[in-house]
């Protein structure tokens, strides 16, 4: 048999219903929507960590947080760590990373230097749009030079303060402020933004692997839609931001917002921004989509398209992500699409992002190593029982866990203080119930069912003989 090509295309901060084919009746995504029905969408999937950079060696090893010690932003993963492209290269593999990757700090090096390679074959890292001297900007600098001046979103915080300190004068012009609270209109042409960068550089990559015998992983590392909220005007303008729905608040919660604080003007204004950004991924995704169809590959390409974490949007007074990793930042989109596979449109089993890694080398037919920790979900993409889906969805942050079951949320802390959230009532995310003594039961499920996890999850050193 040939093995099949993998694409994953992987955006970032993408909440699960910034999607049109999970409900969302105001965002337009018809390329992504086509794709979920022709594959299969999953319609509770759940990431590891709120963050971006545990959650993408997360799900890329098939291991947990906890067991790869790696809970939080800032910690350099492990040149040696075994990710999906090192299992594959012994099989014929031929990998690539496009875009972003988010697996080293960006804030605080030189992005002209060689970046590890985690086991890929082609890198072209761009971390963050524009604002650092990469593989996004030489490419631009290659193609339309005029348009180097439009491409930073603005400078990260931390890396002003790094800059400062090791006193780097780079010569990118950036704008006067990071905004991360209102739409911008990006200021260059709409060919050159660094979702462009990586649909087109994805698209030349698939063009050279056409005749090629060996099977290939292709990476697509999407920045949006991630603050700040930049896109080109085109897309900016399929929305009205006097059209679109606010979120729900409690009174409690309501009565904090006022004038310049979350106010109605700005939550609009966030999600047209955002929005915005997400129907420019799902244009260029319809471009992957429309070179792997032209090109002869889609036949024996199965297709992922998943996001490292969501975005609270404006949702519990704030914005980003982060700890406890309610739903809007913890459960993401996954759209997977098997060459030949049924067409099974939305599934609801309670998926985790480290079972990917088992799906797609069982999809292979490569052997799973017993040190992942993942679970293959390939019986739900062939359309078998439903019931092979999880009964919770573990998140672990610095000093918390968090369980999604059905029905509940469930954190812990290392301080021991524990915290119960009944998802089937309205709003039920903003209130704990752990002190009810009508949730008792529950309570004291949850509490055995966690413990159930972190047992399961241990991987002991294997013994090579009797002592």
């Amino acid at each position: 048999m040939r093995r099949p090509n993998i694409l994953l295309i992987n955006t970032d901060q993408q909440r699960w219903d910034a999607l049109g084919a999970n409900g969302n009746r105001e965002i337009l995504t018809p390329n992504l929507d086509r794709l979920a029905a022709e594959g299969v969408n999953f319609g509770r999937f759940f990431v590891q960590n709120p963050v971006c950079m545990p959650s993408r060696v997360s799900f890329l090893t098939g291991q947990y947080c906890s067991t790869l010690r790696i809970l939080q932003n800032g910690v350099p993963v492990p040149e040696d760590t075994v990710a999906l492209p090192r299992l594959l290269r012994n099989y014929g593999y031929h990998s690539a990373n496009l875009g972003k990757l988010h697996l080293l700090n960006h804030a605080n090096r030189d992005h002209r230097e060689v970046h590890p390679d985690y086991g890929f074959d082609h890198l072209e890292i761009s971390d963050e749009p524009g604002c650092y001297e990469d593989a996004y900007r030489a490419w631009v600098r290659r193609i339309a030079p005029d348009q180097l001046d439009h491409l930073s979103v603005g400078l990260p915080p931390a890396t002003a303060v790094w800059q400062k300190t090791m006193g780097v004068r780079d010569g990118i012009r950036h704008p006067a402020e990071r905004n991360e609270r209102r739409p911008i209109v990006f200021p260059g042409r709409d060919d050159v933004t660094h979702t462009a960068f990586v649909a087109t550089r994805t698209i030349e990559y698939l063009k050279a692997r056409a005749h090629d015998e060996r099977p290939f992983l292709c990476v697509s590392g999407i920045y949006s839609p991630h603050s700040p909220w930049v896109a080109p005007g085109r897309f900016m303008d399929l929305y009205d931001p006097d059209r679109l729905t606010l979120p729900a608040f409690p009174p409690e919660v309501d009565e904090k917002r006022g004038p310049g604080h979350y106010d109605d003007e700005e939550l609009r204004g966030a999600r047209q921004g955002y929005y915005a950004m997400v129907s420019e991924v799902d244009h260029h995704v319809g471009r992957m989509l429309g070179a792997l169809e032209e090109l002869g590959l889609a036949d024996n390409t199965i297709v992922v398209f998943m996001s490292d974490h969501g975005e609270w949007l404006g949702e519990h007074l704030h914005y980003g992500k982060g700890y406890p990793a309610h739903d809007c930042i913890s459960r993401v989109p996954l759209i997977v699409r098997l060459p030949g596979g049924p067409s099974l449109g939305t599934i609801d089993p309670i998926v985790e992002a480290v079972d990917l890694v088992p799906t797609l080398l069982e999809a292979c037919a490569i052997p799973v190593p017993g040190h992942l920790q993942g679970r293959s979900f390939l019986p739900l993409l062939e359309g078998g029982d439903r019931g092979n889906g999880r009964d919770s969805a573990l998140t672990e942050g610095d000093g918390w866990k968090t369980l999604r079951t059905d029905d509940f949320r469930y954190v812990a802390r290392a301080d021991g203080s524990e915290f119960l959230y009944d998802l089937r009532q309205g709003l039920g995310e903003y209130h704990d119930v752990s002190g009810d003594p009508a949730y008792a039961g529950e309570l004291s499920d949850h509490r055995r069912l966690l413990v159930q996890r972190m047992i399961e999850l241990e991987r002991p050193l294997p013994r090579t003989w009797p002592y």
